[in-house]
């Protein structure tokens, strides 16, 4: 996030797109909430008619897969108009002529074709945003999770630089991370091509910083594979062992049947996790961990705020701290190397999560100032945080962008990778509900929540149900290209006709034995949110 949860109460005017906050981040939800209770504007744009869009001054239902255009739709309003924030495109930004060549294309008119949204609704949702004097837009992985999820993001910064609302209170360009320590998990180095800190791995000063440290490092700099593509290396041959922590793919990647092929042909597999998954199941060695509740450590939360987690009791059976269960694995394969590399944080020896912040803050710059004891006197800490005496950052780009000027990169609207057909006629999208997490490791094993929301479900308008001759509470067999599942029909119209929801959390109807495998290019996120299927009246 540019800016900071709490900052969304003073915003005039809040855009969600790709986000059921309500269910998702419903603390976060609060905080919009609270802002239209103040008089802000909230336009909504998704495909569903989310709990949210009870509060929305604008809700827009665009068909799923099409946010490009309704995103440049509304720039193209916004120049036409006299809203855009020529001071702010003068001084901090670059690029300006190519966009406004591409978004000319995009009429109102043009956009309702591709989108579905209403001319005059998108002219309406322009201005408001537009006209604000702090205007915040958030999203979540609507509209990340999709193949052209990238030029999704690209395009809303594009938006925001338009206006001028960023570097500023209450404005900015806001993702809603997908579980609780995502940011922490990115920030660290849990993604391929980066070390800690996004530290490119294909640089050499800091091929080099790392090799002092750790003292080996891969010598190529070529970055790794994403989870899908893991998957298909493991399932050609290429990847012959995998080691997976507190994740489930079983259940949350793409195309389970393909996942579960790849995972059986591995030569190892290892699952470190609290309880045994789907994906444990299958492993050939699991190891306990432990739950929040049972160590030490930090959580980095959605807007860069660092916080302490306190170890409540002791780590239950055999269960140990993840940390505490990796550097003992390290240091194991250290001495079946024989020599040990040289580094100053090679031995793999921490006493504590504590001193690992040391050498996160040592080797980190964003994290440089990030202390055990000073999250203990201040509560939390937002990075950037570059010193001791660095007071932390509420919202990034006050004076400048990072690169100097912001860069304005124009993106033409290019459809989903599959999209429906004669034989495969409805779109399907899916997501997450209020009452379960995730893969529903944990929640389903809470009897409250299992009695709120048993099993999996999937959400049809009522025309289509007429149409197909399915009753409330009928039963129906979804199938895509990549497999099929039986689930319960939930009449309702919070989806469209032609539309369809299915919650991922539930193995016995498992959403992603449906979905596509079609990536992002750039981000290497599939395509969950779009997938066509046909529907069959068990």
């Amino acid at each position: 996030m540019t800016n900071s949860v709490p900052e969304l109460e003073n915003a005039d005017c809040i855009l969600v797109t790709g986000s059921n906050t309500t269910e998702g981040h419903p603390l976060v939800a609060t905080r919009i909430i609270r802002a239209v209770e103040k008089g802000a504007s909230l336009i909504v744009v998704d495909p569903r008619r989310i709990q949210l869009a009870r509060f929305a001054t604008l809700h827009l239902r665009q068909r799923s897969g099409t946010d490009v255009a309704w995103i440049n739709g509304m720039m193209h309003v916004i120049l036409k108009e006299g809203l855009a924030d020529e001071a702010f495109i003068a001084e901090r930004t670059e690029g300006f002529e190519e966009l406004k060549e591409v978004i000319e294309e995009y009429t109102p008119e043009k956009v309702e074709e591709i989108t579905g949204i209403p001319a005059d609704q998108l002219v309406q949702a322009a201005r408001l945003y537009g006209k604000a004097e702090r205007a915040a837009i958030v999203y979540a992985m609507g509209i990340t999770q999709h193949t052209t999820g990238t030029d999704n993001v690209i395009s809303l910064a594009n938006l925001a630089m338009l206006t001028g609302n960023v570097g500023r209170e209450s404005t900015g360009v806001n993702p809603l991370r997908g579980q609780n320590n995502v940011q922490g998990a990115c920030d660290l180095g849990g993604l391929p091509n980066v070390y800690p800190g996004y530290q490119r791995v294909n640089q050499e000063p800091v091929q080099e910083k790392f090799r002092k440290a750790w003292g080996s490092i891969p010598a190529s700099g070529e970055p790794g594979l994403t989870v899908v593509e893991m998957t298909h290396a493991a399932a050609e041959g290429r990847l012959k062992a995998m080691f997976v922590m507190a994740e489930n793919p079983m259940l949350s990647d793409p195309n389970i049947g393909h996942v579960e092929e790849a995972l059986r042909s591995l030569e190892f597999l290892v699952v470190q996790d609290i309880f045994l998954s789907e994906t444990a199941q299958l492993a050939h060695v699991v190891l306990p961990g432990a739950s929040f509740a049972e160590k030490d450590g930090t959580y980095t939360a959605t807007d860069r705020r660092i916080q302490r987690i306190r170890k409540a009791i002791e780590p239950i059976g055999e269960a140990r701290a993840d940390w505490e269960i990796v550097c003992d694995l390290a240091r194991r394969i250290i001495a079946l190397q024989g020599e040990a590399p040289q580094g100053e944080w090679a031995g793999w020896d921490y006493g504590s999560p504590e001193e690992v912040m040391r050498e996160i803050a040592a080797l980190t710059p964003i994290y440089g100032g990030v202390s055990y004891e000073r999250i203990e006197r201040d509560g939390f800490i937002q990075w950037p945080c570059t010193g001791p005496d660095h007071p932390g950052t509420p919202y990034l780009h006050k004076d400048k962008f990072a690169r100097g000027k912001g860069r304005f990169v124009p993106v033409r609207y290019k459809p989903p990778a599959e999209l429906p057909d004669e034989e495969y006629p409805f779109t399907l999208t899916t997501g997450r509900i209020m009452f379960h997490w995730h893969t529903g490791t944990m929640t389903r094993r809470s009897e409250k929540l299992h009695q709120e929301v048993p099993t999996g479900y999937v959400e049809m308008n009522p025309l289509d149900a007429e149409r197909i001759g399915v009753g409330k509470g009928g039963r129906v067999r979804l199938v895509s290209r990549r497999g099929s599942i039986e689930v319960n029909v939930w009449l309702t119209r919070r989806v469209p006709p032609g539309t369809l929801f299915v919650p991922f959390h539930f193995a016995e109807a498992a959403a992603n034995a449906l979905t596509q495998e079609a990536l992002d290019p750039i981000a290497k996120i599939p395509e969950y949110k779009v997938a066509a299927v046909r529907v069959e009246k068990v």
